[in-house]
């Protein structure tokens, strides 16, 4: 007699094997979809899911970046070579092609540009005529975010109207669009911070280091860090400490905050992960401090 053996699947099997399936919907889909890659830790656990949903296989779609141009070197860095490893087509449109042609003005040379990151994102799918956009947001990150679909329906206009998504019961999920609409999907979108790093961890996926702790000068503001460099300069009355920080999340540099940390491993980032009180864009996105409903008015404009 033969016996079936059963194996207990773990919380990130259950999650990956979902991840895998949205992907796989979004490339039986749509048409032409792009995923968005900024070498951040989110999208490197994207581009390893896309990996078993599709290999030994190419990818079924290009990645796409859109760089402000103040990006960290460190993981522009990473992001090139990793690219070049997987053998992945890699798209970069820049905010400052926007600003050449006009599309994106600054108010002021100072001014943060990752909000204008929508309008970039748009040309760049006007251009390739990308129906969807691959992202690795998640729902735990910010609260408008919690708001999304896995499929995220954007009008013609590239806007998101969160009264007018589409229901996603039993996980039957719609990408159909009409052309000049576009879906954004996200995969991870249930998983919190630690799921990605536990994932990280058992994948044994590389990362930029700038992930790690790390002495960096910084100045207090507004109850976050904000490093110092050639962009973000300590202003007249700001003291400069030498800290041990490291980055939760990574935008560009004017908008990204560290944290004080003293964890260089992924042992020690996950036991921090499990005490914290505040979401990764609550306690270092510099740009999300405006307003409370700062990140949802970028989103209805475009943004990711």
């Amino acid at each position: 007699m033969t016996t079936l053996s059963t194996r207990t699947l773990s919380h990130l099997d259950w999650l990956e094997a979902d991840a895998i399936h949205i992907l796989r919907e979004v490339a039986g889909q749509c048409a032409r979809p792009a995923l968005l890659f900024s070498g951040g830790k989110d999208s490197i656990c994207l581009l390893r899911l896309a990996e078993k949903a599709f290999r030994p296989g190419g990818f079924p779609f290009p990645l796409l970046h859109i760089d402000t141009g103040h990006n960290y070197p460190e993981v522009i860095a990473f992001r090139d070579r990793h690219a070049a490893a997987l053998g992945a087509r890699l798209i970069v449109r820049t905010v400052e092609d926007s600003m050449a042609r006009g599309s994106v003005l600054l108010k002021h040379p100072g001014e943060s540009r990752n909000r204008h990151q929508s309008v970039t994102l748009l040309e760049a799918i006007a251009e390739f005529g990308f129906d969807a956009c691959i992202g690795g947001a998640r729902r735990d990150e910010e609260k408008s975010r919690a708001k999304e679909r896995v499929m995220s329906f954007r009008d013609e206009f590239g806007q998101w109207d969160p009264k007018n998504q589409r229901p996603e019961l039993w996980s039957l999920y719609n990408a159909r669009t009409h052309k000049g609409e576009n879906i954004r999907a996200f995969p991870i979108s249930d998983w919190t911070e630690r799921d990605v790093w536990q994932y990280i961890q058992r994948e044994r996926l590389d990362l930029p280091s700038i992930y790690f702790a790390h002495t960096r000068p910084v100045v207090r503001d507004k109850g976050l860090l904000r490093p110092v460099t050639e962009l973000t300069p300590a202003q007249p009355g700001e003291q400069v400490e030498q800290l041990r920080v490291r980055f939760r999340t990574v935008g560009d540099i004017p908008c990204t905050a560290p944290v004080e940390s003293e964890a260089d491993t992924i042992d020690q980032i996950l036991a921090e992960t499990a005490v914290t009180t505040l979401s990764e864009r609550g306690a270092t996105r510099l740009d999300d401090q405006t307003s409370d409903a700062s990140m949802e008015e970028r989103k209805r404009a475009g943004y990711f």
